[in-house]
């Protein structure tokens, strides 16, 4: 199994996650980060991690936002990997918790 970023990443993109992520599967898009589904050991270290509540083991993804697992795995392939934590993105706290933002998602 393993885990998925979902919705709510989308325009805040805290990188928390990254610095304790033991294996590099973190990569990074313009407002969003992503999970390499075959890079990621499931060792649960990320989840707790982020200030948005967006990762999720796949299995306990949120109803509605199942589209994210697979989601993940593609963006993944394009997107460098992002080793380092970094300031979220500049309204981060105001996006935090907004409902239906996969339209604004830069790829």
């Amino acid at each position: 199994m393993t885990y998925v970023v979902t919705e709510n990443c989308i325009l805040c993109k805290y990188t928390d996650c990254v610095d304790v992520c033991p294996v590099d599967c973190f990569h990074e898009g313009p407002n969003f980060l992503v999970i390499d589904p075959d890079e990621c050991i499931d060792c649960t270290l990320c989840e707790p991690e982020c200030p948005a509540e967006a990762i999720f083991a796949e299995d306990d993804v949120p109803p509605g936002q199942e589209n994210f697992i697979e989601l993940n795995a593609e963006l993944a392939k394009k997107w460098p990997v992002i080793t380092e934590k970094k300031d979220p993105l500049p309204d981060a706290e105001e996006w935090d918790g907004k409902p239906d933002k996969l339209q604004y998602l830069e790829t």
